[in-house]
């Protein structure tokens, strides 16, 4: 049975790749004349969120130190 950790883990896989496949078609579009910037916005935007889920989805995973 899955754990609670493996499905953090895939969830962050997950999110590292899109956070990727973002980065690959904002810089496809800014490299076109004519690209509708409203749209690389809300790429750009989303890609933020998805930075900010990937940072606490890392700290879920980072075991508390005591020290």
């Amino acid at each position: 049975m899955l754990t609670d950790r493996d499905a953090l883990l895939r969830k962050l896989h997950e999110l590292r790749s899109e956070h990727r496949d973002l980065d690959t078609v904002i810089a496809r579009m800014s490299d076109q004349t004519h690209a509708d910037q409203l749209h690389v916005q809300r790429l750009k935007k989303r890609k933020l969120l998805l930075k900010d889920e990937v940072a606490w989805l890392e700290s879920r995973l980072i075991p508390d130190s005591i020290a």
